[in-house]
């Protein structure tokens, strides 16, 4: 994938993402949080719901490490389960924030953090590295598209 590739659709890179591992895709989304930093959050000044944001997070980082990991692969996976529920009735915008405030909590160690020395395979890389090159609204449409349909959508009653 190259930045040619990407420059007017992201959605080769969506599907190239959705291609991979739950694992990878979680790593992925770390890597492209923590490289483009506060900037990505909130995605629209007032477009998320910080206190609501932040309940979810504070929910997240009382539970043990394995289970942090898990409810991250339940929100990718579309899991139907109480916290996945929660987070499927979560607006984009906010849902990005939430994932943002996960990268932070993996920074400080309140969140599992990133295995030591993680290294993506060839494709995973050559996705992030395509990603990168991307400018940022480009970088927000990819990111709102992959949490957009993450989540459990069982009996969510609108988006906070």
């Amino acid at each position: 994938m190259t930045f040619a590739q990407l420059k007017n659709d992201v959605t080769p890179a969506l599907n190239e993402f959705k291609g991979f591992s739950t694992d990878t895709q979680l790593a992925l989304l770390w890597f492209l949080y923590t490289k483009m930093g506060s900037s990505i959050t909130p995605a629209a000044p007032g477009a998320a719901e910080p206190p609501i944001a932040e309940g979810l997070y504070n929910q997240i980082k009382e539970l043990s490490h394995d289970d942090q990991l898990q409810i991250q692969r339940d929100f990718l996976e579309q899991s139907n389960n109480q916290i996945a529920r929660e987070y499927g009735a979560l607006s984009d915008n906010t849902k990005l924030l939430l994932w943002y405030r996960l990268a932070q909590g993996m920074e400080t160690g309140e969140i599992i953090p990133m295995p030591e020395g993680y290294q993506f395979d060839k494709k995973a890389d050559t996705l992030l590295a395509a990603l990168e090159t991307l400018d940022f609204e480009q970088q927000i449409t990819f990111l709102r598209k992959v949490v957009s349909p993450t989540g459990s959508q069982e009996t969510s009653q609108g988006n906070i």
